[in-house]
């Protein structure tokens, strides 16, 4: 909270030291090519408002990127370091957050994949048992073919025998 506190003054010292009004930064936002909608640049800008909870990365960044420059940082010598500080810390955080995330999707995924494999493989013994028992039953009906054709063929002989 300390840190998103320290931005929003850092915020307010700005937009005071160059005399913009919630409109022009707005303007600037959207030059960037991100958008806030007025009342919360009014809301972050408000009395009191360093005491407030805002999200970061959809309200607080995109200020502090449009008056801050923070995407040009290393060029920008003006930033003093508490801010600076403030800011790689932000950053660091929401690379933090974003590793956590991704080890969390790819824990979903793995996941995911583990009981595909144990579907796949169920299926798989499923029609092996299946041609197996087909394959039996071949068995069985060629025996009975070859009963079949023998008592056919000795009836036969039989037959020619008697002739």
């Amino acid at each position: 909270m300390n840190k998103t506190r320290d931005l929003i003054i850092k915020l307010k010292a700005v937009k005071e030291e160059k005399g913009l009004s919630l409109n022009k930064i707005a303007d600037l936002v959207e030059a960037n090519g991100d958008f806030i909608s007025r009342s919360s640049i009014q809301r972050v800008f408000a009395d009191g408002s360093e005491d407030s909870s805002f999200r970061y990365e959809d309200t607080i960044r995109p200020i502090a990127k449009a008056l801050l420059d923070i995407e040009n940082i290393e060029e920008d010598d003006s930033l003093d370091t508490a801010t600076l500080k403030t800011i790689l810390k932000y950053k660091m955080q929401r690379i933090e957050d974003l590793e956590n995330q991704l080890e969390h999707l790819q824990a979903a995924l793995d996941n995911e994949k583990l009981k595909r494999h144990e579907k796949i493989d169920e299926i798989r013994a499923e029609y092996e048992r299946k041609i197996d028992f087909l394959e039996e039953q071949i068995t069985v009906k060629d025996k009975r073919m070859d009963l079949l054709l023998d008592a056919l063929l000795r009836k036969e002989n039989t037959h020619v025998d008697n002739s």
